[in-house]
């Protein structure tokens, strides 16, 4: 378990699409301090699903954005599923031609066309 796992928690009870905080807003749901980098580096803020950090908030449903270094603070925005491609596992063209093709009963797809082919 995460130690920011608190922090993806919070977001998933939250019914507003934006959620505003401060950083101490952050350490006060984790409980504990934010480790320096994320004061430091506004990519430790960035929504790169490598880093543990990212990935609590991203499994929560949502990215970090308007990050301010110097106002310590930001907000987490809900990410918006299209309502067609939700949960689709496929790119949006897989199937495109289904039921295009016919293949007649007997024919064999894997006989070679050219059954003389390479022989002297």
């Amino acid at each position: 378990m995460s130690k920011y796992e608190a922090l993806g928690d919070f977001l998933r009870q939250q019914s507003n699409d934006r959620v505003p905080m401060t950083f101490d807003d952050v350490e006060r749901i984790i409980g504990q301090k934010l480790p320096r980098s994320a004061s430091d580096y506004r990519e430790w803020w960035a929504n790169d699903a490598t880093r543990v950090n990212a990935q609590v908030w991203l499994a929560a449903g949502f990215e970090s954005e308007q990050v301010d270094m110097s106002g310590r603070k930001l907000v987490f925005a809900r990410v918006k599923k299209s309502a067609s491609s939700a949960d689709e596992k496929y790119h949006p063209l897989a199937g495109l031609l289904k039921d295009v093709t016919f293949v007649p009963p007997g024919v064999d797809l894997t006989e070679p066309l050219f059954p003389d082919w390479g022989k002297e």
